[in-house]
């Protein structure tokens, strides 16, 4: 097994202490650091002479500090990496320069179906909160539509299906085994006018409703936004909130983006400001998937994307 002569931790990373105890068999250098990094500058000396960095979402690592650093070859992402284009490395960049970088995904969803379940069955039985409807409603037979299908969204989904809702999706394309199981594929405009509840999955960076998408949506709506950042279009989403007939919820002032501030008071706007995929168990999870991934790393595994 192969080492690295140091490796740097940009900040908390989320690993737990099993984990952090396992990861020195790694590195004969391991720096731990309580604060994240700001400055390019503050990045730059933090890193120093490192060959290898963990890191969470933050800081960014952009392609004028990756320059700076030429001793890395590996840079561990403690966070979801889905595309090059939702990262906060250069991964272009630095995979041209011989530094290899790895990302984890799929450890936080448990705790995204509860959240739905939960928040949903609040609003539609008015439990500690104003109920949708004159009277109370189960989720039997209520038209959940999503926009994306992928773990998350499909996990959802089936627990959504499980408690007798009706799933409708739009994704890049039908998923058959999705099908077989009786979700059924719309194109986006018409799951939106179709659905009473609408839960969008997307990956980061990825805005797929604008006005037109509002007006097929309609009002009298309940919408979840469980996608790491908005996936909505700004002005749109301000505007369809504006009217309290419609209820918007999501877990984390990301999910509402740069209209937070301007809705978060709102009664039909429920964001709890916590990230709900972040459970004791999901850190276990992710603990492990970066131990995975260095392990990988070693072994020869290719990470390109």
């Amino acid at each position: 097994m192969g080492k690295f002569k140091k490796l740097v931790q940009l900040g908390p990373v989320g690993m737990e202490p099993w984990a952090q105890e396992e990861l020195k068999q790694y590195a004969e250098e391991i720096v731990t650091n309580d604060t994240v990094p700001v400055s390019d500058d503050e990045v730059v000396a933090m890193i120093g002479d490192a060959d290898a960095v963990l890191l969470r979402p933050k800081p960014v690592l952009t392609k004028e500090i990756l320059a700076r650093v030429p001793n890395v070859k590996y840079i561990g992402m403690c966070c979801s990496l889905y595309s090059k284009e939702s990262a906060n490395v250069d991964i272009d960049f630095a995979q041209d320069h011989g530094m290899t970088v790895t990302g984890i995904r799929d450890y936080g969803d448990e705790g995204v179906v509860e959240y739905v379940i939960y928040q949903l069955v609040r609003i539609l039985h008015g439990y500690d909160f104003p109920r949708w409807k004159e009277r109370p409603l189960e989720i039997t037979g209520l038209k959940v539509g999503f926009v994306g299908l992928g773990t998350s969204g499909g996990m959802t989904a089936e627990a959504l299906q499980f408690l007798g809702a009706d799933i409708g999706y739009f994704a890049r394309g039908p998923k058959p085994e999705r099908e077989e199981q009786g979700m059924r594929y719309m194109e986006l405009r018409d799951l939106l006018s179709w659905a009473d509840v609408v839960v969008t999955c997307l990956n980061k960076n990825t805005i797929l409703l604008h006005e037109e998408e509002f007006k097929a949506l309609g009002n009298g709506k309940i919408m979840f936004n469980t996608s790491i950042g908005p996936a909505s279009d700004s002005a749109a989403l301000k505007a369809w909130i504006s009217n309290s007939d419609n209820i918007f919820c999501c877990d984390t002032e990301d999910a509402l983006g740069d209209i937070y501030e301007d809705v978060k008071d709102l009664p039909n706007v429920v964001c709890v400001r916590h990230s709900a995929g972040m459970t004791d168990q999901s850190f276990d999870r992710l603990s492990q998937k970066v131990l995975d991934n260095i392990e990988g790393y070693f072994a020869g595994k290719d990470f390109r994307l």
